[in-house]
């Protein structure tokens, strides 16, 4: 929080206090998160301010292409070039305009008035207040390319994504799909938690959620889930630090049913920390067996082991490796969780859609086989390992698969037919999902049995 402001000038602490964290991103000297938690201890702002802080910053982060379209059409030269402090306060201010209900439509131009003067001088000031109003009073000029004439520059402006994004969209699905898939990663992400099984049953969860009146909806899949249409409630504080819930969205509990481990296996999770994944195969082993948690960050690792004690798990060992050189077992399961591109996340982190090209895509194609390819050697023959990921892209996810059972015949591919029906389910056996359907991220999983070796005969 260094920028050189007038400090006898009107202001509201909250907005400029998001000016500065774009600009901080912009500029990437800050993550969003962490410029959030610096702003956030440097102002100590309450609880309301925060909410009001972090929506201002995510969904001006999230909507940053639509919005520069739109306050272009207001300036009387649209090609005309802004100092990046005006665009993020003009961001932030068509972001109130456009995406806010309720912030009046006149409080968004003076505040973002008053931002202008503390930040720049009064003949930007000027410009904003200009621009902002004749949004108001023009809003015929504020049109969008035919989506006829040119679909990827539509939906690109529109719903504000990369346009090579929206292109992959459009070529794996129909038009209608993609709009829709688009759209739904606009919306504010809801809550997600599981009920911890050690310390609290799922009725039990149910019954606290309803006495405080705060509304809620099972996991579609998973009934041990629950999805909050939003957060900040002191009880979900409560519940998480008595260690009766863990913050965990559905969609990365479905590998773990998908892998079905039993009591008394012996498991290994290839990329585990924090530890949602492990602590759930924990659960449903009911904490007899053993499972492997490898990972190479040892601050992750802590973490974990502070998460597995609070949840009651005495069943997960941490290790810190490389999984890439890690060598024990075989194992009867084996669950990696691969690094990917995280377009599945892409609704909860606003800052990705920004951060990710094609070319990551093709990098990370070949760390994930790398990586399928040294879990399937810490198999058990009979056993089963479950690749998945939180990314929407075929290249990270069916390719992957479909390339390793190429290379590795002793490995079957097994319906998740058996444990989800066919919403989630493609005809191939994969488990896929998207963003906002039924309270889902994005994500993928493939179940994949070795076969028993052959007797001597």
């Amino acid at each position: 929080m260094t920028a050189r402001m007038d400090k006898s000038k009107k202001y509201d602490p909250v907005r400029a206090a998001a000016v500065e964290i774009l600009g901080l991103f912009e500029t990437g000297q800050e993550t969003i998160e962490s410029a959030l938690h610096a702003a956030v201890e440097y102002h100590s702002f309450d609880s309301r301010d925060i909410r009001f802080l972090r929506q201002l910053v995510n969904g001006t982060v999230k909507m940053k292409r639509r919005l520069d379209h739109d306050y272009r059409k207001f300036l009387s030269r649209p090609s005309q070039k802004l100092s990046r402090r005006l665009i993020d306060i003009l961001r932030l201010g068509f972001f109130q305009l456009y995406f806010t209900d309720k912030i009046p439509p006149a409080a968004a131009v003076s505040e973002s008035v008053n931002l202008t003067r503390h930040f720049c001088d009064d003949a930007r000031a000027r410009l904003v207040n200009a621009v902002m109003r004749s949004a108001l009073r023009n809003p015929e000029r504020l049109i969008y390319v035919d989506k006829n004439v040119d679909p990827v520059l539509y939906l690109a402006n529109y719903y504000s994504y990369p346009e090579w994004f929206v292109t992959y969209c459009l070529d794996e699905f129909k038009y209608d799909e993609t709009e829709l898939l688009l759209k739904n990663m606009n919306r504010p992400p809801c809550l997600s938690f599981r009920a911890n099984h050690f310390k609290a049953k799922p009725a039990e969860i149910a019954e606290l959620l309803e006495n405080e009146g705060i509304k809620f909806t099972n996991g579609a899949y998973l009934p041990e889930f629950f999805h909050l249409p939003e957060g900040n409630h002191l009880l979900i504080d409560k519940l998480v630090y008595e260690g009766k819930i863990y913050i965990q969205d559905e969609s990365t509990g479905l590998p773990v049913r998908l892998l079905n481990p039993k009591m008394g296996m012996e498991m290994i999770d290839m990329a585990a920390a924090p530890g949602g994944k492990a602590c759930y195969a924990a659960a449903r082993m009911r904490n007899k067996g053993m499972i492997t948690a490898v990972d190479r960050s040892r601050p992750r690792l802590e973490m974990m082991t502070e998460n597995c004690h609070r949840l009651g798990v005495k069943i997960v060992s941490p290790v810190q490796a490389d999984n890439l050189e890690f060598m024990a077992g075989p194992f009867e399961r084996v669950i990696l969780d691969v690094p990917c591109t995280g377009w599945g996340n892409a609704g909860k982190h606003c800052d990705l859609r920004w951060g990710k090209t094609p070319e990551d895509v093709g990098r990370l194609f070949k760390v994930q086989s790398m990586m399928i390819d040294r879990a399937a050697k810490l198999v058990k023959p009979g056993g089963i390992l479950v690749y998945s990921t939180c990314t929407i892209i075929r290249r990270e996810n069916d390719d992957v698969v479909e390339e390793f059972l190429v290379r590795r015949p002793d490995f079957v591919l097994e319906s998740a037919r058996q444990y989800f029906d066919d919403n989630i389910v493609t005809e191939r056996g994969f488990v896929k999902t998207y963003p906002n359907k039924a309270n889902l991220s994005g994500s993928f999983a493939a179940r994949l049995k070795k076969g028993r070796k052959l007797k001597k005969t």
